[in-house]
Formats: structure tokens, sequence, C-alpha cells
């Protein structure tokens, strides 16, 4: 607790209802953006220090001197400052034998990131779903349990249930094509190599549609296989996307894309930008010995020093184009 509380990520407080005497913790101040030699510790003031709506959830000072607290709450603290805080609040009250309350204690944790990457990934989830239904364009994800991870609106679009799409993405194809892109798509995945096509399908409304989809195998950092990533988006005849693509990445698509480039596509970006290995280090903020086992094959494919290294290039004005055969073609821009 006092490391967590020395980074400013928690605190405790105690109020005797006996004396009314009040301690808080250094850590508790910095949590409320306070400062113990300036600010006396109360109650009231923690209180009045909580966003107005989310005050209730909190007992009131006179429910306290009754014994009666809430356990735990998760509230907005508005620090002096105007910077919002989101502390996750544990409340209880010690009592005597004949249930007399004594005190209250509690500790706060600061839940500020935490919370706003689960509002993020609960917005995010909402864009995604509601993408498909504006411009048939969806990511999704497919585990070591095979099982076919899309918005829930794919479905609706085609007409199908969830648990059908789980289990048999390509019942999205029309059915003279499907046994063929079914077995070509299934053989890259069992190979763990990066999968492009184009698949015909008739949506719902009855409408024949174009989707360019693209699949990849994603590595964790140890080199451990974590599954398949993929994306599918509408294309016009001539073959180009009617959306931009590049803004459906977000699922581990671009993670699996940059770690299937290999040493060789390194050295040949090097080449294009007239680069050394020492240079390519500098910009990636790497040593010379990692950009060395990177165009060696000695680092592993889940590496994020690979990461760091494309994305050096990139910013050079270096393209990495993956092809419909799976393989990747460079350019320089």
């Amino acid at each position: 607790m006092y490391s967590i509380e020395e980074c400013g990520l928690a605190g405790g407080w105690q109020w005797s209802l006996l004396s009314g005497e009040q301690l808080w913790s250094p850590g508790f101040f910095r949590l409320l953006g306070l400062r113990p030699d300036v600010v006396a510790p109360c109650y009231d003031l923690f209180i009045d220090l909580v966003h107005p709506d989310d005050r209730m959830r909190l007992a009131a000072p006179e429910a306290v001197a009754h014994g009666i607290v809430l356990p735990r709450a998760t509230v907005r603290v508005i620090r002096p400052t105007g910077e919002m805080r989101i502390l996750s609040v544990l409340s209880e009250i010690r009592a005597s034998p004949e249930g007399r309350p004594l005190a209250m204690t509690g500790v706060a944790l600061d839940v500020t990131d935490r919370e706003r990457l689960r509002l993020w990934q609960a917005a995010e989830k909402r864009r995604r779903e509601v993408l498909y239904l504006t411009s048939y364009t969806a990511s999704f994800f497919v585990g070591p349990d095979l099982v076919h991870e899309f918005p829930g609106e794919v479905a609706q679009v085609h007409g199908l249930t969830r648990e059908e799409l789980q289990f048999d993405p390509f019942l999205m194809t029309v059915p003279e094509d499907r046994v063929a892109l079914r077995d070509r798509g299934w053989e890259r995945h069992d190979r763990q190599l990066p999968f492009q096509a184009i698949s015909r399908e008739r949506l719902a409304n009855g409408e024949l549609v174009r989707f360019r989809l693209l699949g990849v195998p994603v590595w964790g950092a140890a080199g451990d296989y974590v599954g398949w990533a993929g994306m599918k988006y509408p294309i016009h005849a001539s073959g180009a996307p009617t959306v931009a693509p590049h803004a459906f990445t977000e699922n581990g698509v671009r993670r699996g894309l940059e770690q299937a480039v290999r040493g060789r596509h390194l050295r040949a970006a090097r080449g294009l930008l007239d680069w050394s290995m020492s240079t390519l280090a500098e910009a990636g903020g790497l040593s010379l010995s990692t950009v060395r086992r990177l165009e060696e094959e000695a680092e592993g494919q889940g590496s994020r020093s690979r990461h760091k290294a494309v994305d050096a290039l990139r910013k050079a004005g270096i393209r990495f184009i993956a092809m419909e055969d799976g393989s990747i073609a460079l350019a320089k821009i």
C-alpha cells in the first residue's frame, strides 16, 4: 500500500466518532490535490470535492455519525485546480461489541486511467458496430478457439445469426465462391500466414457487394501465437476501397502486418533510404545489435523492437504493402 501511495495512486483516512479527530494519509491529500500544511482533514471537505452528481454514492456526514456508510463507490473528484480524477472508495465502520459506532476508516484508489480506458473501449465498440451499418466496414478477431469475433451488426446486415458467423464467417460469401474461399482462408490460417482475398457477398436487403478481406496472425512479445486479426471493407469493381480502410486497424491488424515484416524487408527499406543499420537504430531508438538481430531473424516475431523499426522507416517515407498472395512489397514516397 505504501509504494502505491507514494506514486500518488492511493490514500486513506480515519475518523474517530468519539473524539471527532480525523486523520488523512499523505497519499489521500495528494489524491484530492490538497496540501496537509494548508488544510485540515475533514470528511465534509472530501464530500465537497466530489462531483455533485456522485455525492449520493457516499454516506453523508450525519449518516456516518449513526454508523451508516456505503461500503464501495466510484466517484469523480474535482481538485481545486479543476482537474478531475476518478476514485474507487472503500469505507467501513468500526463498532464496539455493543454495536456502537466508534470510527470510520476508508481507502481510496485512483482508477482514472482504468475508467477512461473502459469508457473508450465501450465507445470504440459502439463505433465499430455503427460503422458496419453505415459503411459495411468491420474489424474482427479469431482466437485460438477459432471463434470469430464480429460486431453484432455484421450478422444483422447479412441476415445471419451471430453464432453462425462466429463459427463460419464464409457463410457471408455467395454459395458459388464459398468453398474455394473457405479452403484458401483456413489453409493460410493453419499455416499462420497473411491472407487477402475478394469476397462477393449478398446482403439481407439483396444487394451484392464486393469485399476485400485481410487477415494476419498476431504474436505476443514472447513469440507465442495470440490469434488472427482481420478486417473487411467494400471495394469498387476496380478494386479500390469505397472507404478509407486505415481507420479500422486498431484491433490488431496493424500489429500483425508489422510483425510480418521480416529482416529482408528491413534491409530493402534501408536500401531505398540509403540508410545504414546505425541510422535505423538511431531513428528507431534501438541499439545497433538489436537492428542486426532483427535483420538476421534472431528477434522473436512479436518483438516490440520490430514495431519501432517499422515505425521509424514509415516516418521516413517507406510503405509496407500487403499483396494478394500474402507477400509484402515496399515503396518509397
